[in-house]
């Protein structure tokens, strides 16, 4: 059994859980609704508040605040939470925020997850599993970001916006719609620029796959005919492609913003 150290200059309130073989370095903070997993480190001047799950195996760095009120302004205190997953690097200053009466009362990051320094993101918002968020990046309030995602620095992600799994999103890119599952977006305003081959490979798909995705892509996003048309098409041309039919879901599911585009036909 692996003994917990506390900092003799940090603050755990009364009611707060921590488990076996944290460390809580100088400086910190942690609220009396806070659950902190086992073998968690808080580096130094960490502040956990708030209804606020945090699963094992966490490493957050200084000035990270996770938890606080959202930035709501019809917030009135009720009682809604966060709730991060297992093995999550939370890097300096990076913000976190608790759901709100007017979402899911419930903002979800999922484990292995990944935030750099400054990034923020805000309430209601669900994260999946083993998404990268880089330095300053701005998830809006009831953004849904998919597995395996990647959100390069700088960029903002638009309220309501879902962010398909496998997702690239290129550096500073300003993302006002839905970004297809293996998707990759750039600019500002960010348009579809191809697909995210390079994290496919990454992931383990195989070249079939891969290709089957790249020939549908290229179909879906053709001028030759209507939108629904290629979508229909392409169902039809792959009615046992998993990877096919997933990204027809995502899209044909639908959602509180547009697609995301290319700004002109192109192979991915």
């Amino acid at each position: 059994m692996s003994e917990t150290i506390i900092h003799p200059t940090s603050i755990v309130e009364d009611g707060a859980v921590i488990g076996e073989g944290c460390e809580i370095g100088p400086f910190c903070r942690i609220g009396p609704q806070v659950v902190l997993g086992a073998n968690s480190k808080l580096r130094s001047h960490v502040v956990l508040f708030g209804n606020t799950s945090i699963g094992e195996g966490a490493n957050i760095f200084p000035f990270a605040s996770i938890g606080h009120a959202p930035q709501h302004l019809k917030y009135r205190g009720e009682d809604t939470r966060l709730v991060i997953g297992r093995n999550c690097l939370i890097r300096e200053s990076v913000t976190m925020n608790p759901g709100t009466a007017q979402g899911r009362f419930e903002t979800t990051i999922g484990d292995n997850c990944s935030f750099f320094t400054g990034a923020h993101v805000a309430h209601d918002c669900v994260v999946g599993d083993n998404v990268t968020i880089i330095n300053n990046v701005m998830l809006a309030g009831h953004c849904n970001v998919g597995d395996f995602a990647t959100v390069a620095g700088g960029s903002g992600i638009h309220q309501f916006t879902r962010i398909g799994h496998h997702a690239y999103i290129g550096g500073l890119a300003a993302v006002e719609g839905d970004v297809i599952p293996f998707g990759m977006v750039l600019g500002n305003r960010a348009y579809l620029s191809g697909l995210n081959v390079i994290g496919m490979k990454r992931a383990g798909f195989g070249r079939e796959a891969i290709r089957n995705v790249r020939k549908a892509y290229r179909v879906l996003f053709s001028d030759d005919s209507t939108f629904k048309e290629n979508l229909d098409e392409v169902a039809a041309e792959y009615p046992d492609d998993p990877l096919v039919q997933d990204l027809l879901g995502f899209i044909r599911s639908g959602g509180d913003r547009a697609l995301c585009f290319p700004r002109s036909p192109r192979p991915a």
